[in-house]
């Protein structure tokens, strides 16, 4: 390709251009002062930005040594930090709304909301420390505490929308009347997970369990792990997650093994009627209160009762106090105990009975027709 073709290439491309540019109604621009004058826009642009990250960087140091002078921590300051910057930001933004000519009621409606969310965020800040300050000397449960925060940042945060809306000119009470109308359709689309999330205020509220508890809902048995607005989540023996609707919980039967602390285990036993049952608990005993995770003392110490004389054996029961933080492993301490009684019993000579029928004939008189009085009972003698 030589130049004569480049050059028509490029007359081609211009004549192109400047047709794009007669269909659109940008003829008679001067594109050169237009470039000009972005570019001078552009660097006003960096300079205010510049000009404001420097006060910034200067006003992080004042309010660092302000407040080491004074003798606050970490926490006072990134908070001041944040409002430095959020302060410097909306100043930004306002310079160069004014830079590119935008509108006087503009530029101060910005002004205006920028300030008052700057003041919601500093009210949400204040409120949130001293109602966590208050809730935790109360001791409550730290979900409900997080529910309280986050209904507190959920109002604050509409309350200043609307706040801000309002700065701007908008109609505050229809965006609120359409938001009623489009919150009762939603209502009633989404009944089971409003009933779960009332549910879960309720769990929190009257607290049946509490984080860390072992518990048995709806026939699972578990550690409560979580207590979230719409499900509570269980980890079994099996490490295994459960998630039950809160709904289902707070309308359903719930055993709390943890919340009156130790829990008694009852390992019933059998021993032969031939047996003496004081010579039975001279054994066991030993047994229950050499098991490490077993309570020994005057009032959990470990027992032993005669609970019931069966058909074919006498029933005790072995009785060991365990801690709430071995709920989780009674079954194994129930293994184990049962274990070592079995073996002591056996080393002692005791009988462990198991379900029999003895049959007595006497002498044989229901077989007389058949083999003959004498007969029946040689043979019921032989066979018995």
């Amino acid at each position: 390709m030589n130049d004569d073709d480049v050059a028509l290439l490029w007359q081609q491309f211009r004549n192109s251009l400047e047709d794009t540019g007669n269909a659109l109604g940008l003829s008679g621009y001067n594109w050169q002062e237009l470039a000009v004058y972005g570019v001078g826009q552009l660097l006003v642009t960096l300079m205010i930005g510049l000009l404001f990250w420097l006060l910034y960087v200067a006003g992080c140091l004042v309010v660092r040594w302000l407040l080491g002078r004074l003798g606050y921590g970490a926490g006072p300051y990134r908070t001041g930090r944040v409002v430095l910057r959020y302060l410097l930001g909306l100043a930004t933004l306002v310079a160069i709304l004014a830079q590119y000519g935008a509108e006087d009621g503009v530029i101060k409606g910005m002004a205006r909301a920028g300030l008052m969310a700057l003041a919601f965020y500093m009210v949400w800040q204040l409120l949130s420390h001293g109602l966590i300050n208050r809730l935790s000397r109360r001791h409550l449960d730290s979900s409900l505490v997080q529910l309280c925060k986050n209904t507190l940042s959920v109002s604050l945060m509409a309350l200043g929308a609307i706040t801000v809306m309002a700065q701007f000119g908008f109609d505050v009470l229809s965006i609120i009347a359409g938001l009623g109308i489009v919150g009762i359709a939603v209502g009633f689309a989404a009944q089971s997970t409003l009933s779960n999330f009332i549910a879960g205020i309720t769990l929190l509220i009257e607290r049946p369990f509490r984080i860390g508890d072992w518990v048995c809902i709806h026939g699972q048995e578990g550690r409560v792990v979580r207590i979230a607005l719409r499900t509570t989540w269980l980890r079994t023996r099996d490490n295994v997650f459960a998630m039950i609707p809160n709904d289902s919980v707070a309308t359903t039967d719930i055993i709390n093994y943890s919340a009156e602390g130790p829990t008694r285990l009852r390992i019933p036993l059998h021993i032969a009627y031939k047996d003496s049952v004081e010579q039975a608990r001279s054994v066991i005993m030993p047994i229950l209160r050499a098991h490490p995770r077993a309570i020994n003392n005057d009032t959990l110490g470990p027992r032993v009762q005669l609970r019931e004389l069966a058909d074919s054996s006498v029933i005790l029961s072995a009785q060991v106090w365990v801690s709430a933080q071995d709920v989780e492993v009674k079954g194994r301490i129930t293994c184990e105990l049962l274990e070592l009684i079995k073996q002591g019993l056996t080393e002692a000579g005791i009988e462990i009975p198991f379900p029999h029928l003895q049959l007595h004939l006497d002498e044989a008189r229901g077989l007389e027709p058949v083999f003959g009085r004498g007969h029946a009972a040689d043979d019921a003698t032989r066979n018995h």
